[in-house]
């Protein structure tokens, strides 16, 4: 492989201002040009994207903005002979942060107040209703850089932290890691249930009814991998028949989330649209992968965060 090209793709506009990374990809010896749809591609070039198109297949390296990847299709990419790499390993500040939000809004009641406040209400929750973050548990389910960086935050706090692991390794903040096989168990007893997994054929619904009726009542779900993770239908019926005491969403079985969806009128549910990972240093982030992966290619190197 020999980058001649970086193809910025108009699409990473959903993430950031394009003008942004490429000005901060600029100092790289090979040109950086933005381009759309319609436009061809070839041998040397490295195309930048949020989201696939069928044209990148004739390139030599694709790289997605994002650290999921299920929307590209890894098995045309590998018959194609095209790199495909993603963005993993730069999130591990941003989610959880956005994590403990959810967390201190359900804790401290911040929504409802919020919500008052746009009525002038004022108006105390009930006494039973507050309750602080420490000693309460979180379950993470999912323990990659984004689950390490939820549970390191959660244990700072004063939580007891659990979580669930493919690998079943141990992970520093965690005190008991179950395999995914386990997850009725592991999130029994969990005040907090948080979603950090990838989206894969294993993954995928792995959040149902059973799940959900193992929670305890006063339990919460936190959701920021993918919206297939959980099943639809089970969360609607959680929350409507008060099994569990609520959820927060970042992440949808549609995107956006059609006007008339269930979820948008329900009190005890907080939705952020797909921007947990927003900073406003992320095109940075992304040029810092890139980077290094022109610099590995010059080197003959295998590239960081390959894919497919």
């Amino acid at each position: 492989m020999d980058i001649q090209r970086i193809a910025v793709h108009e699409s990473t506009g959903q993430a950031f201002p394009v003008p942004a990374l490429v000005e901060s990809l600029s100092s790289l010896a090979v040109p950086v040009e933005v381009t759309a749809d319609g436009e061809t591609y070839g041998p040397g070039d490295c195309v930048v994207t949020f989201s696939p198109r069928a044209a990148f297949l004739d390139a030599d390296w694709v790289h997605g903005v994002r650290a999921g990847y299920d929307e590209f299709d890894t098995a045309a990419y590998a018959e194609a002979g095209t790199a495909l790499t993603n963005s993993t390993g730069i999130h591990g500040e941003t989610v959880p942060e956005m994590v403990v939000g959810y967390l201190a809004m359900f804790a401290r009641r911040l929504h409802v107040y919020r919500d008052q406040q746009r009525e002038r209400e004022w108006r105390h929750e009930p006494y039973d209703a507050h309750f602080t973050l420490t000693g309460e548990r979180i379950c993470v389910v999912g323990l990659g850089t984004i689950g390490r960086g939820i549970a390191a935050r959660a244990d700072a706090l004063g939580m007891d932290v659990v979580g669930v692991r493919r690998s079943g390794e141990s992970v520093p903040g965690v005190d008991t890691v179950y395999a995914p096989d386990e997850l009725e168990t592991a999130v029994a007893d969990a005040r907090f249930v948080a979603l950090a997994v990838p989206l894969t054929e294993d993954t995928a619904g792995m959040v149902d009814a059973a799940v959900f009726g193992a929670m305890p009542e006063d339990g919460y779900l936190v959701n920021v991998a993918r919206g297939d993770v959980v099943v639809e239908d089970a969360l609607l019926s959680a929350l409507d028949d008060e099994r569990i005491a609520g959820a927060a969403i970042d992440a949808y079985w549609e995107e956006p989330l059609p006007s008339d969806h269930p979820l948008w009128d329900t009190d005890e549910v907080v939705m952020t649209p797909h921007c947990a990972a927003a900073t406003n240093r992320y095109h940075e982030d992304i040029a810092a992968l890139v980077r290094e992966n022109v610099e590995r290619v010059a080197r003959g190197d295998s590239l960081h965060n390959r894919v497919a």
